[in-house]
């Protein structure tokens, strides 16, 4: 394989693995790190578990209810708000992002 090729090869590689985890506009600047240890730190999984059937994951994607960035962040808002967690708006924004990249993969 001469250079040109593999160099358009690698590039369109590169250019694949950043889209294969774009996240939305409004997620562009969140914490993922800081939105998992969230996650786990206010026991979200085990929240959801005790709501619907299973291990908690049928809560995500609800028919109808949650289809876009925009509304899965103002699910998380809701549930900080309701449940009186203290959640700074950039922490909101990060436990979405990482139920967007893990669950919704909104683009």
């Amino acid at each position: 394989m001469n250079v040109i090729k593999t160099s358009l090869l690698v590039g369109s590689l590169l250019l694949l693995s950043m889209t294969a985890h774009a996240q939305p506009a409004i997620f562009k600047d969140a914490d993922l790190k800081l939105g998992q240890k969230l996650i786990a730190e206010n026991k979200c999984v085990e929240c959801h578990a005790s709501k619907v059937p299973g291990d908690g994951s049928a809560i995500y994607k609800p028919k109808g209810r949650i289809n876009t960035a925009g509304l899965l962040r103002g699910m998380v808002e809701q549930c900080n708000t309701e449940l009186n967690m203290g959640m700074f708006p950039e922490e909101v924004n990060a436990v979405a992002a990482v139920l967007n990249r893990e669950h919704y993969k909104f683009k």
